[in-house]
């Protein structure tokens, strides 16, 4: 929460102890680092923000903390006391602003413990990413040693978050893993969690609150956290073990058979992955691919894989900041004309979106699950000198015939959360055989409300049940090709 310039104008009119200079004994590194992100930021002026609105992000490293940069001071205030005042340096002195940062953090680092319990790297870290929120909700600062991960195909089994306990026992998000059910579900750095599963943190012990959180088996978290802009209920499926950007699973079925894709993140090297698997197991009867857990923020890699089934036809259109659109089309021919289900979900996230709407566009796939995320966004990427990048979000994407796609996300034809057993499922197909099958499609139609219509077909919590389901409901589509058909019509 922003201090409002009416308690601005106060401040500058109590006596206070004013910062002049800066931490003498500073990690050069770090300023070193922070400058070179001031002077990038500034350097793209994104959406008209300016470096006020970045070193503001601090804040987010602890609710106690609430920073105000004005026109002549930067003054960070702890909960109701004054903790730093200084002078705002001239314009373009990006060392003086780093400099500033660090004295900010220490005097963070002195009255919180959790973060005094960070080393050096991590609080920095932080920081890096409070500063990336600052100026974008979905900006990240990625380190070289994340990015040389997830170049080898690694991902924590986990639900991606990790802190420490405040003294309520209540526990504090002190770091989110990029690409992890929690980083997709939109939790931040400092978010409180006080609720697992029902129960108050407060009254588990370390090592409860730790097979909620991770582990080797799948397995669902129902928090409740407190947050900057109130309360949340989030569900989390903690991860399980991904050594590469997609899986390929082959269930042979009489001369045929099913090749079930798993997408976790849509990179270049998923597309890769994809490619062989069509090339290898080229007479199925069916593709089932599952999107719902896979995010993206590449549009070309995107491009590509949906090029493997649909051959050369618009796949998306990215609107640029000046407003125009960019049209992108694979090139070649597809790879594969085997009959698709593609599984959505909520955690179904930026340009597996696009790729979802795309294969529903062209009639080149059932669309099956619940509702995507509807945050449908492609990134700009910053390398910073010392290995690692500034990632934003900045570019929104349209479906290929120019809908909007951020904000509403893409609808299953079949909604998977209101088939819960096989008597359900029974029912639902019978309905589809003989016509029966009345269906509104909420793709075409814009003037519904996106919320109802995501009650209508709810998240679902089941982990079991709805992996049964949707590899029972996505077989049975694909091997009747009456119901195949009728779906695809709809």
């Amino acid at each position: 929460m922003k201090i409002s310039k009416i308690i601005c104008s106060m401040l500058f009119a109590l006596t206070v102890f004013c910062s002049g200079g800066y931490a003498a004994d500073a990690d050069n590194s770090g300023i070193k680092t922070f400058a070179e992100i001031y002077e990038k930021l500034d350097s793209v002026q994104w959406g008209g923000k300016n470096i006020n609105v970045v070193i503001e992000g601090l804040e987010h490293l602890t609710p106690h903390a609430h920073l105000a940069a004005t026109d002549d001071r930067i003054i960070l205030v702890w909960d109701d006391t004054i903790i730093g005042n200084f002078q705002k340096p001239t314009a373009g002195d990006w060392n003086a602003y780093a400099q500033i940062t660090v004295s900010l953090i220490d005097k963070m680092r002195e009255r919180d413990t959790g973060l005094a319990a960070l080393s050096q790297e991590e609080i920095y870290e932080a920081a890096f990413a409070a500063l990336m929120q600052g100026i974008d909700e979905s900006g990240k600062y990625i380190s070289k040693q994340t990015l040389l991960n997830s170049s080898e195909n690694r991902i924590l089994t986990s639900v991606g978050i990790s802190g420490w306990r405040e003294q309520t026992g209540d526990f504090r998000v002190g770091a989110v893993v990029k690409g992890s059910p929690a980083d997709m579900a939109g939790i931040k750095i400092s978010d409180l969690i006080d609720k697992v599963n029902g129960r108050k943190v407060s009254e588990m012990n370390d090592s409860e609150l730790d097979s909620v959180f991770q582990g080797l088996n799948s397995g669902t978290a129902k928090l409740h956290m407190l947050t900057p802009y109130g309360d949340r209920n989030v569900v989390l499926r903690r991860a399980t073990i991904v050594l590469a950007d997609a899986d390929i699973i082959y269930r042979p079925i009489d001369k045929g058979g099913i090749l079930e894709i798993v997408v976790h993140e849509l990179t270049d090297n998923a597309a890769n992955i994809v490619n062989e698997a069509l090339v290898k197991y080229n007479n199925v009867d069916g593709v089932i691919l599952d999107l719902r857990v896979a995010n993206g923020v590449d549009a070309r890699a995107a491009t590509k894989m949906a090029g493997l089934f649909m051959g050369a036809k618009p796949v998306m259109r990215v609107t640029q900041t000046a407003g125009e659109d960019m049209e992108f089309v694979p090139g070649g021919d597809a790879v594969t004309d085997a009959n698709m289900v593609v599984l959505v979900s909520d955690t179904t996230k930026g340009t597996p979106e696009a790729l979802a709407s795309a294969v529903y566009e062209h009639g080149r796939g059932v669309l099956v699950g619940t509702p995507t995320a509807g945050n449908v966004r492609i990134a700009t990427r910053i390398d910073l000198s010392d290995g690692g990048v500034l990632e934003l979000l900045n570019k929104s994407i349209k479906s290929a015939s120019g809908q909007v796609l951020d904000g509403r996300g893409v609808f299953p034809i079949v909604c998977l959360s209101n088939i819960r057993s096989s008597k359900q499922q029974n029912a639902f197909f019978v309905n589809v055989v003989n016509n029966d099958f009345n269906v509104q499609d909420f793709n075409k139609d814009t003037s519904f409300n996106v919320e109802a219509v995501r009650k209508g077909c709810p998240v679902i919590t089941s982990g079991d049940d709805e992996d049964m389901m949707s590899a029972a409901v996505a077989t049975k589509i694909l091997t009747d090709k009456t119901v195949y058909n009728r779906l695809i019509a709809k």
